[in-house]
């Protein structure tokens, strides 16, 4: 992989957060960073909320500091790429947060675990398409 597809798909990890913060967490409201962990407590899961976001802000930041050193990047490496960090950010966060620690669940109640799964599918569905966009084409 080369340092401009490392760069994208950094970059795309911290876009991949902001979307699930932005989406999930704020307009439909299925869950906060700590919900899982604590339920009742808004003010806590409020914090929580704002340290995912600042995680994210800092991969934004440093794909794009890293993207700025790697010179020149054809169109479909850097939205491959970002695609591809999405889905990554989603199968790690699926995994860890939602399967193996229990922070929290997509969206808590009835079909639980059918949400975990299809953030899982989606995440790999975006590493997918993703790597597709972004690989070399052979030469004619």
């Amino acid at each position: 992989m080369t340092r401009g597809a490392r760069s994208a798909l950094v970059l795309g990890l911290g876009i991949g957060g902001f979307v699930d913060g932005i989406v999930v967490h704020q307009l439909l409201g299925w869950h906060h960073m700590l919900s899982g962990w604590y339920p009742d407590d808004l003010h806590r899961n409020m914090i929580g909320d704002g340290l995912f976001h600042l995680l994210c802000l800092l991969l934004v930041l440093v794909g794009v500091g890293l993207l700025n050193r790697a010179g020149r990047l054809p169109g479909r490496v850097l939205w491959g790429g970002v695609v591809a960090g999405w889905g990554v950010f989603n199968l790690v966060e699926g995994v860890v947060d939602h399967l193996v620690l229990g922070v929290h669940h997509v969206r808590t109640g009835p079909h639980e675990l059918a949400y975990d799964l299809g953030f899982l599918v989606l995440g790999a569905v975006l590493v997918v398409v993703g790597g597709l966009l972004a690989r070399e084409r052979a030469s004619r």
